[in-house]
């Protein structure tokens, strides 16, 4: 009889384990799985990003030439019209349009009636002038002759190289004139040289293999890596020879018929992506082709060989189970696989605690900054969270507490760490770190599970503290006189909504002020009767001036007596970080972020008189700089990012003696500022041109202005203005 139950035990327990192995094995392919497809997720949005970003970069510049052309043909059609009737005169009007406009390289007025082309064009900084009504060149029958006219408007003709005159690859615009009768007695064009756009497509790169491509609205080749098919081919000779005719037939009638899109073709044998767009006016349209392993290729080779590991480890732990079930003969076998587990579940708890930072003190090297952490997981593994490292003198540092605890928090407690450290390697805001991070979780958190949070970053030169909270508990300022509660906003956790606004917070520390942070493990912590450890044990337990390590082993020593003996029922876990640098440094920083929305202006104004207040400027001072800094704001919020898109503006103040600086940067389209021509002020309203007004009051109010484009893509002005 006790044979037959030692059977059942051990029968029951190979079920059991073999259940175990099972969910293991489910819970690390679906936690593989999630990483393979987010990783692909953002991956494709960032290619997407990437992609988009350039073509309307560089739609918006080939814009820009099309209007110049455009507005310099429309305001010399009065000079036309007026010397219709003088052909004589016709000519010099060619020679002003060209010799005005660098982007234009040759001009010519056409008359509908009489044989009479004056040509003007430019060559080696020459202007020279021809006729085009020859018997070789008959040129009422050419497009951009006969389509202005069937139009009754301006028209840009199909690219063509031109042997006569330019011997360049160029386009004409073209626009009937009538005189002063109504009639419609000339043609008047501009011909614009295409090696620009060569150019401006060639040094488009979203990724090392991808190429970019300009088709005219008749589907011809005018920019493309493989010269041997500008202007030989066409789109649809492409698609003759392709393989997959269809599909690229269906992408030329997209591209061709004006229309924005992406979508994937294959080409010897190979998975593409092709973003396309319409350039305005003009009926040409541009592409950028990216190659699927550019874009996959890292993640798919490191599917591969997880996919491999986990196989080696699935096959591991059937070899195991295999084992277990054969030497499970008694009970004392069935303890030993209990023990088993028990020691796989310390590696996954060694796993877990090797993703945060636990060698202390962390920077030895620094006298600036002394901290200390520790986690003490309720479970095995747990789903609280700390992380910090130091980049650019700046202290980025969070803690976090999943909702929920075991496995799956611990899982998300992996993903929110990972996350901080991508999101935060690029940001320099808490508020936005946090937002990304919020946005991220919750278009993966099918579990319905949140995560409080806290993140911040501290300026190690100053002691100038930026931060924002999600959820968490209020962070303790340890500091001598007493210690307080550091004001914060509550906000909602990370996963709960998508969107979701969080607002920055900031405040200044002193040299051995320490900010305490920690989950509710600590004042939830309850002994046998049930009551709880609470803040004010807390704040009694906190003492300034102790070393970090100190400081947090008396408060783990106080909850363990507190709790006396009774079973943790939340992780615990506490980050005490203690700002020592008693040599500030002389600057002052303050921070706004804007959307780009002109109703947010006073805000900038309210900035403006904040930061003049610390720096003791005067009336006077402060409204010229409040001047400069909306002219500037105001043009990056209406012209940096596309319309109706939502983009962010920060500006930065840092006030040294004897001077004060605004960094404005934002993720728009390219732009210098600097390089617009100066304003000519002694021009009369109606002679001056419009715009330049702006950045000449910055560079008269300001002492230095300089433009970069920085690596990551962001445009950054930096302003500087000597103060006495």
């Amino acid at each position: 009889m006790a044979k037959k139950e030692l059977d059942s035990v051990t029968k029951r327990a190979a079920r059991q384990g073999l259940l175990v192995i099972i969910v293991a094995v489910i819970t690390l392919e679906a936690t593989a799985v999630l990483q393979y497809f987010y990783s692909r997720h953002i991956l494709s949005e960032e290619a997407t990003r990437r992609a988009e970003g350039q073509l309307a970069a560089t739609e918006l510049h080939i814009a820009n030439v099309v209007d110049q052309v455009e507005t310099a043909v429309r305001n010399s059609i009065w000079s036309v019209q007026q010397q219709i009737n003088r052909p004589d005169s016709l000519a010099a009007i060619t020679v002003r349009l060209v010799g005005s406009n660098p982007v234009i390289c040759g001009s010519t007025v056409a008359l509908v009636e009489k044989n009479l082309a004056p040509y003007s064009y430019e060559q080696e900084g020459n202007i020279l002038t021809s006729t085009l009504a020859t018997e070789e060149y008959d040129y009422k029958h050419q497009e951009w002759f006969v389509k202005p006219l069937e139009l009754r408007g301006g028209y840009w003709s199909e690219p063509y190289f031109d042997e006569g005159g330019g011997n360049m690859l160029m386009t004409t615009y073209s626009i009937p004139v009538r005189d002063k009768k109504g009639r419609v007695a000339a043609v008047f064009t501009a011909d614009i040289s295409l090696d620009w756009l060569t150019e401006l497509v060639g040094s488009v790169q979203v990724y090392p293999s991808a190429f970019s491509m300009v088709v005219s609205r008749a589907g011809q080749i005018m920019v493309c890596p493989a010269e041997t098919l500008v202007m030989r081919h066409t789109v649809h000779d492409l698609a003759a020879s392709s393989s997959d005719s269809s599909t690229f037939n269906s992408i030329n009638r997209s591209m061709l018929s004006g229309h924005a899109g992406n979508t994937t073709f294959k080409f010897e044998g190979k998975v593409h992506y092709m973003f396309f767009d319409s350039v305005e006016r003009t009926g040409w349209a541009m592409s950028i082709v990216i190659p699927h392993n550019e874009i996959y290729g890292n993640i798919e080779r490191l599917g591969k060989i997880v996919s491999v590991l986990m196989l080696l480890g699935i096959a591991m732990i059937t070899l195991i189970l295999y084992h277990t079930i054969k030497s499970q003969h008694n009970l004392n076998q069935i303890e030993e696989n209990k023990h088993k587990m028990e020691g796989e579940l310390k590696v996954a708890r060694g796993i877990q605690m090797s993703m945060i930072p636990k060698s202390f003190p962390p920077y030895p090297e620094r006298g600036d900054v002394d901290m200390f952490a520790a986690v003490v997981p309720a479970k095995e593994v747990g789903g609280d969270l700390y992380d910090f490292y130091i980049r650019d003198s700046k202290l980025f540092f969070c803690i976090g507490d999943v909702s929920g605890k075991g496995v799956p928090a611990s899982l998300v407690m992996a993903v929110s760490r990972s996350l901080f450290r991508t999101v935060s390697a690029h940001e320099l805001s808490p508020q936005r770190i946090v937002t990304t991070m919020n946005d991220s979780m919750s278009d993966m958190n099918e579990s319905n599970m949140f995560v409080t949070f806290f993140c911040g970053v501290l300026d190690l030169q100053n002691g100038h503290l930026r931060y924002c909270n999600a959820g968490h508990n209020a962070p303790v300022l340890v500091q001598e006189g007493g210690n307080a509660e550091l004001a914060v906003v509550p906000n909602l956790p990370l996963g709960i909504m998508p969107g979701m606004s969080f607002e920055e917070q900031e405040t200044d520390l002193e040299c051995g002020t320490g900010l305490f942070m920690y989950t509710d493990g600590l004042n939830e912590a309850e002994n046998p009767v049930h009551e709880l450890f609470g803040e004010e044990r807390m704040m009694q337990t906190l003492e300034a001036g102790l070393e970090s390590r100190v400081l947090i082993d008396k408060m783990r020593n106080a909850v363990h007596a507190f709790a006396d003996g009774a079973p943790q029922s939340d992780d615990l876990t506490m980050l005490y970080i203690r700002f020592m640098n008693s040599r500030k440094s002389e600057e002052t920083e303050r921070h706004l972020i804007l959307h780009n929305d002109i109703q947010q202006i006073p805000q900038l104004a309210e900035f403006v008189e904040a930061v003049a207040d610390l720096a003791h400027l005067d009336v006077g001072l402060t409204m010229s700089l409040n001047l400069a800094l909306e002219e500037a704001v105001s043009n990056v919020i209406m012209y940096a990012y596309p319309k109706g898109s939502d983009g962010l503006v920060e500006l930065e103040a840092i006030i040294r003696k004897g001077s004060m600086e605004f960094i404005l940067s934002d993720n728009g389209t390219p732009f210098d500022p600097t390089a617009a021509p100066e304003a000519d002020i002694t021009l009369d309203v109606e002679d001056r041109p419009i715009g330049g007004l702006g950045i000449f009051l910055v560079r008269n109010i300001m002492d230095e202005v300089k433009y970069n484009r920085s690596d990551d893509g962001k445009n950054i002005l930096s302003m500087t203005k000597k103060l006495a």
